[in-house]
């Protein structure tokens, strides 16, 4: 057959990317229509009818050009993934979430979350950065050189104002785990663990006292010297929870773990971020396009199995978010990982997931 099958052609209505912009060593068009993801395939449809319900895999964005044949049934521009593959990503079934990392930047709209909200199913579910107004203790230039202080760190009112209300408005119930990630912080924060325990104490007591919809909060850290039983206390105290942040700066799997399990049963939040060793312009220079596994983490990946698994027999759900930097392409390491899941679940009888929310 060699005309473009009537139901994948013109997928979003524009032009699809020029040859060069495909991923190297691809037919031009033949071998994306032929693998066909968005069918979807056999195994993929499997995974998707074998993972629980409370499962939600996914990956930190969806604009790659290099998921042609993965995710994308048709090569397209980057541009145009980032307007219009959404309601394409969402269709492909073992990815059940997705991050929204753009807010970090600039906060967004409740319109520009209710557009995103509309473009997914009912059980899918977002995952969101918090602003950087309020998640980096610097006010930063280019190339994120520290310039001077931020007054704004860690202001409740503005989380509030700017991120949270806005988030919960537009996306109501596909609003996942809504993540503040902090960006590495100055020394005089670290040489105090304590009065930084004591500060996202404040902060998080403030955000519950003004928002009282329920909504998984979750901190993650870029400093491993600020992950200590006081945060976690605190943390239990405010019912946030401990994002797993996979991260060259951050501290291995198992360490994290054991910070998780002074928490309470709850909502597992994973962003699995970046390969161990690399550096964010390393790892894309290294593994772009996208669309194979470079270097599989293998220990990584069965950790997070092991984590996940035993959330699910907790009856806790899991939402956990890769980056195309975790180990070369982000959908197919969610492939394996819902894989490495199945397999320790086996078939034993679970129980059903509890809400979202705490």
């Amino acid at each position: 057959m060699t005309g473009t099958p009537p139901d994948q052609f013109g997928l979003f209505g524009e032009e699809s990317a020029a040859p060069s912009q495909r991923p190297a060593g691809r037919p031009a068009s033949r071998k994306v229509r032929d693998a066909e993801p968005a069918g979807p395939l056999p195994d993929t449809l499997q995974l998707s009818r074998a993972l629980p319900s409370g499962v939600r895999l996914g990956t930190s964005s969806w604009s790659f050009p290099g998921w042609a044949g993965i995710v994308y049934p048709e090569a397209a521009t980057e541009s145009t993934l980032a307007r219009k593959g959404l309601k394409q990503y969402a269709r492909h079934p073992v990815l059940g979430g997705v991050g929204i990392d753009r807010g970090f930047y600039a906060p967004l709209s409740e319109t520009q979350y209710r557009d995103y909200a509309q473009q997914v199913p009912a059980h899918f579910r977002f995952l969101i950065k918090a602003p950087s107004a309020v998640c980096d203790a610097m006010i930063r230039g280019e190339r994120g050189v520290a310039l001077q202080p931020n007054a704004d760190f860690l202001n409740a009112r503005l989380a509030v104002e700017q991120f949270i209300k806005p988030c919960l408005d537009g996306l109501e119930a596909k609003a996942g785990a809504l993540v503040f990630q902090l960006s590495p912080v100055h020394r005089a924060l670290l040489a105090d663990p304590a009065g930084f325990a004591a500060r996202i104490g404040e902060f998080f007591g403030a955000i519950r006292a003004a928002e009282s919809r329920p909504a998984t909060l979750a901190l993650e850290l870029r400093d491993p010297e600020l992950l200590t039983p006081r945060l976690v206390r605190t943390l239990r105290e405010h019912g946030v929870r401990l994002c797993i942040g996979i991260h060259a700066r951050m501290p291995e799997l198992a360490r994290q773990v054991r910070a998780l399990e002074l928490l309470p049963p709850g909502p597992l939040v994973v962003r699995w971020s970046l390969h161990a060793g690399l550096k964010y312009e390393g790892a894309k220079d290294r593994y772009a396009p996208f669309n194979r596994l470079v270097d599989p983490d293998l220990d990584t990946r069965h950790g997070l199995a092991d984590l996940a698994a035993a959330h699910v027999r907790m009856g806790q759900p899991v939402q956990v978010i890769i980056n195309n930097k975790a180990e070369g392409s982000a959908p197919l390491s969610v492939l394996e990982l819902a894989r490495a899941i199945l397999d320790r679940l086996g078939d034993t009888p679970l129980p059903p997931a509890t809400p979202d929310s705490p």
